[in-house]
């Protein structure tokens, strides 16, 4: 292992190549033409971190596991996968932030959901097919829409027009009986302006967890005109999920002896003994986009663009609650329901199956407008949405009750408005210095009424008004050589969970950022050094809920302060290395714990979910016709908890893949015919990348003490496995 990361570090010493010899997720000039990339993304004269992921890169990697996944090389960045293989339920977390603090933005409109503020790529089936590059701003960013970025912001343009027309047929069979179908066309560009493209997909796997299966639909439509001034862009895209659920994780001793083993449906006998599991412990799920982009030129320096969105989610997870494990959830008053008496005996819980339901539409308006000319770059936005959430619980049976079929045991209705305007000024002294400025007014609104799951009545009522100011500046002493500095403020609100678990406020962040890049011929290098300052942060506590979500709570004051090092080098003929490094410090400050009945005095601990070091390499060979990578990745170990326990700790590991991708047919006038294999984990390393820690007081078990008892559980991923592709491109 030792030789490894000192490959990785030497790597990160040398840069990332801007030639053609290396597919680069690399900063570099992003393409101009859509204001939405204009006005949000970050270019190479913004003083701020970021990465640029191109089309080509993702389809490189793309067999049929989830964004996510597809990401995890990037600097600062470590994903997990409830399923263990990188299909179903999958999360990502920058700079140790995860994924309710990392904005997503597709074709500038918000994807976190506005409620939990958390993305699901679960509902959007190998979107990665259907994205023509993304950006990945670490620390706070640039103004964007929707919830502020706490650890990153990703900004995703969904396949441009294409010029030629093209059918394209993909497959992909791997390990755990994973396979993907997909089909994609586009008429191209008519002489008239027009083009209609597309794409249906199909994704299904058993997971490596046992039962964690998938069966995951998408769809992605469009249709676009194209004129001298005008470009309209119409689409939707959507997908349809049903996962068997695997959210909650093992025991220690459980993750030594079985470590695939999924406790999530099992049904019991009156003694006892495991009778099976029970089907249809799922969670399905529907999610549809319709999408409408207007842009206009104005004149040669100047365009607008409006876009316009309508999401509509619905569906539930389904439970089936075994009376002999109990809890709240068998019970009549948590369902719900009226005294029942059989034979003079009165009954007060019941085995059950319930479905627990969201069904939400959410509306956006986003108007960007984007000005260049001699020394002035000027973008101004203003975005809107409106959300209504329907939360309820339906009893679907039970073995002993007197109900009416669908009977809804706890209904609430969540509603939230978001808006911002933003204006971003940049300006060009000299040849040497650039200036940029970006101030943002955001205010949102948040109620909800009605009652929860138990039935408790649950009430919000939450609204704020934000200023997110940022300034920075650029120096460029060579052409090869630039530095920068910024500062950047953000604040953020409380998602749902947190209120469910408390009474949160508000987050503050202040961002600072000191970087250097690079760039000659053959070799690019990017550094980069953060901290971020933090009031009242929401984080992870290390517990999660009985629906398997992670539970937050404010931290008072903390900090993440780090260097960040990105690079590639065309070393040799055919030979290229992409390498980065990320070193961090994540610390709440002057931490308080209550353990056994006594306030302790911590000091300084862990953040939860941070890992001090993150590290990646890719070292590849290649060919006229095919190339072979090496992919590993290194992340520390890290504390599941705020409080420093060594139960808490999450060991590090280190995975490697190879990754081989070969033409196999390119003549002219005929089909063209790629192979794409990928050998996932090579060296079959054993490693859990997530898990939960959660402690509760013993105040029973002795009348005279309290005794703190902690627990932890784990989400083993897949050891080695194999993904194959082949796709015919007419």
């Amino acid at each position: 292992m030792k030789t490894i990361i000192t490959i990785m570090l030497c790597g990160s010493l040398m840069a990332q190549q801007a030639n053609s010899t290396i597919d680069t997720t690399t900063v570099s000039p992003v393409n101009l033409k859509p204001v939405t990339v204009s006005a949000l993304r970050a270019t190479k004269d913004t003083p701020m971190a970021f990465t640029n992921v191109s089309e080509k890169e993702l389809n490189k990697q793309n067999l049929g596991k989830d964004l996510p996944v597809l990401l995890r090389f990037l600097p600062s960045v470590v994903t997990t996968s409830d399923a263990g293989a990188g299909v179903g339920y999958t999360g990502i977390r920058v700079r140790g932030s995860d994924a309710t603090r990392v904005n997503i933005t597709i074709n500038g409109i918000a994807y976190n959901d506005a409620e939990s503020h958390g993305t699901f790529w679960v509902n959007l089936s190998d979107f990665a097919s259907s994205i023509e590059d993304l950006q990945v701003q670490r620390g706070v960013g640039t103004s964007t829409n929707g919830a502020a970025a706490f650890g990153a912001s990703i900004n995703i343009n969904t396949n441009d027009s294409s010029k030629e027309s093209f059918a394209l047929l993909s497959s992909s069979v791997g390990s755990f009986n994973t396979l993907k179908n997909s089909v994609k066309f586009s008429t191209g560009i008519s002489p008239s302006g027009f083009e209609l493209s597309g794409r249906l997909s199909n994704i299904t796997s058993d997971g490596y967890i046992d039962r964690a299966s998938s069966n995951l639909k998408g769809y992605f439509l469009q249709g676009t005109y194209t004129s001298e001034n005008t470009k309209l862009k119409a689409l939707t895209f959507g997908g349809r999920e049903r996962t068997y659920q695997a959210w909650y994780g093992i025991d220690a001793n459980t993750l030594t002896t079985n470590r695939t083993y999924n406790p999530a449906g099992a049904q019991y006998d009156d003694a006892g003994n495991l009778q099976g599991y029970y089907d249809d412990q799922v969670d399905n799920y529907a999610q549809d986009h319709t999408q409408l982009h207007i842009e206009q030129r104005l004149s040669n320096s100047s365009r607008i663009s409006l876009g316009l969105n309508y999401t509509h989610g619905r569906g539930y997870y389904e439970e089936f609650y075994d009376l002999l494990i109990g809890g709240s959830e068998v019970t009549y008053d948590y369902l719900k329901l009226p005294p029942l008496t059989i034979n003079g005996q009165s009954i007060s819980a019941t085995e059950n199956v319930a479905q627990k339901w969201l069904d939400n539409d959410f509306y956006v308006a986003n108007l960007l407008f984007h000005h260049q000319k001699e020394k002035h770059e000027l973008n101004i936005g203003a975005y809107y949405s409106s959300y209504v959430g329907l939360h309820f619980g339906s009893l679907v049976w039970a073995t002993q009750a007197n109900v009416n079929p669908k009977h809804r045991f706890y209904e609430n209705t969540g509603k939230k408005k978001d808006g911002n305007i933003f204006a971003k000024w940049g300006y060009t002294i000299s040849d040497q210095w650039n200036l940029y400025a970006d101030a943002q007014l955001r205010w949102i609104d948040y109620k909800v009424r009605g009652e929860v799951k138990g039935p408790e009545s649950f009430t919000v009522n939450d609204a704020h008004t934000f200023f997110n100011p940022k300034v920075g500046v650029v120096f460029k002493p060579t052409a090869a050589h630039q530095l920068y500095a910024s500062f950047a403020k953000a604040h953020k609100e409380p998602n749902r969970t947190d209120f469910e678990n408390g009474s949160p406020v508000p987050e503050e962040l202040n961002d600072f950022e000191l970087g250097w890049r690079w760039k000659t011929s053959n070799a690019t290098l990017n550094a980069n050094i953060y901290y971020m300052g933090y009031k009242n942060q929401l984080v992870l506590t290390g517990a999660i809920d009985k629906e398997g979500a992670p539970i937050r709570a404010n931290a008072g004051d903390s900090f993440r302060g780090g260097i960040e090092i990105e690079g590639a080098w065309a070393f040799a003929p055919h030979w290229s290395m992409q390498a980065n490094l990320s070193w961090s410090k994540n610390r709440n400050k002057d931490k308080y714990f209550k353990r056994d009945g006594t306030l302790e005095a911590l000091g300084d601990t862990h953040l939860a979910f941070s890992p001090s070091l993150i590290a990646a390499e890719q070292l590849t060979y290649t060919q006229d016709n095919w190339s072979v990578s090496f992919v590993s990745k290194y992340v520390g170990e890290q504390y599941m908890g705020n409080i420093d326990a060594a139960l808490s700790k999450l060991e590090d590991y280190l995975i490697s893949d190879i990754q081989f991708q070969a033409v196999l047919l390119n003549k002219s006038n005929t089909p063209k015919l790629n192979l794409n294999i990928h050998v996932h984990n090579v060296f079959d390393t054993l490693f859990t990348s997530n898990g939960y820690f959660y402690t509760y007081d013993d105040d029973w078990s002795s009348a005279s003490s309290i005794t703190t008892i902690e627990g932890v559980g784990y989400y083993p991923q897949a050891g080695r496995h194999v993904m194959a592709g082949l796709t015919l491109h007419f």
